[in-house]
């Protein structure tokens, strides 16, 4: 493919509240450079990212990230996991928490601009394993979640280790095309863990990111997403139903398995099958499938690579059935004190 450039790929350093056990420096900062392409209508994508994140207190924890990013073509699913290519600077998030640990328990709170807390939703989850597009059900334009969707708001998060309830109530803040309305926005998860299972059961209820004059109504959702890990290897999915309006329907799933053993060097192999059904009068309705299949190479200091191939049937049915997306990223971490 002539005029290659990329899609950014880093490891995020977020981790889920609770979940971190060591202290960080007072001021973090990374930075990517990335670049890809897709044989999807010959897209090629450029791509920048800046995160800043640490500690300013006693369990008071900060993080900002920043993003750059242009394609060939906006309307390709091809590397949309961790944010929308709309060829300027943009905010992805930028939030403070505290969390507390009262006789055994666990309260965080959260206030900023964040990614809702519905399923598996952090970008680590979808961006930096060795995918390069989102879910399906996660993709601005199948009528259904996004990725791009932000909440500007403040989010609780409580419980025991084991055992923890989430909700946040916002305003939208979206990136991308899937800009919901203005409104309130709420969203409610409760997840569990037993060994090597975690299963997470959400609900959200907010402004549709359509508009016209058969749009009425309150976007809403119910979804639920389970997770195994075990000696390198995660399986995981979600399952989500509901409606992005009043008078249609949305039902999706998708199952991921992601392999990193120690034998396997730099190398992690990933695999998903997924379906979405949009469900309204004809011939507006969608239904689409795909399968794919890819990995995760640490080049070197700094560099990794993602392939993925990928198979897609359904209708619209605007790109060829088999896709090839490759990119390419490098990043630096740079602790200040």
């Amino acid at each position: 493919m002539t005029g290659v450039r990329i899609a950014v790929c880093v490891s995020c350093v977020l981790h889920a509240p609770f979940a971190r056990a060591q202290s960080i420096s007072p001021i973090t900062t990374e930075a990517a450079v990335s670049s890809g392409a897709s044989t999807d209508n010959e897209t090629a994508v450029v791509a920048t990212q800046l995160r800043a994140f640490g500690e300013i207190g006693p369990q008071i924890r900060y993080y900002g990230e920043a993003a750059w990013a242009t394609s060939s073509d906006v309307a390709s699913e091809a590397f949309g996991a961790a944010y929308p290519y709309g060829n300027r600077v943009q905010i992805i998030e930028s939030y403070a928490e505290r969390v507390f640990q009262p006789a055994g328990k666990l309260v965080a709170v959260r206030a900023g601009r964040f990614r809702p807390p519905f399923g598996i939703y952090n970008a680590s989850d979808h961006a930096y394993l060795g995918f390069l597009r989102a879910p399906l059900i996660r993709y601005d334009s199948n009528f259904a979640l996004s990725n791009n969707f932000l909440e500007q708001g403040a989010a609780v998060t409580a419980g025991v280790p084991w055992l923890t309830v989430a909700t946040s109530v916002g305003r939208p803040g979206d990136v991308g095309a899937a800009a919901r309305q203005p409104g309130l926005d709420t969203v409610l998860r409760a997840q569990g863990s037993a060994g090597p299972f975690i299963v997470g059961l959400s609900h959200i209820r907010t402004s549709p990111n359509l508009t016209g004059s058969w749009v009425h109504g309150r976007m809403e959702f119910t979804g639920l997403d389970l997770r195994w890990m075990r000696d390198g290897v995660q399986l995981r999915g979600e399952w989500i139903t509901g409606r992005p309006f009043d008078g249609t329907t949305t039902t999706g799933w998708y199952a991921d398995a992601i392999v990193h053993r120690v034998a396997m060097g730099p190398v992690t192999a990933v695999a998903r099958i997924e379906r979405v059904d949009y469900d309204t009068s004809p011939p507006f309705d969608l239904h689409k499938r795909r399968q794919t299949l890819g990995a995760r190479i640490r080049v070197g200091q700094g560099f990794s690579t993602q392939v993925n191939v990928l198979h897609q049937t359904g209708q619209p049915d605007t790109y060829g059935a088999v896709a090839l997306d490759i990119g390419v990223t490098y990043s630096v971490r740079m602790p200040l004190r």
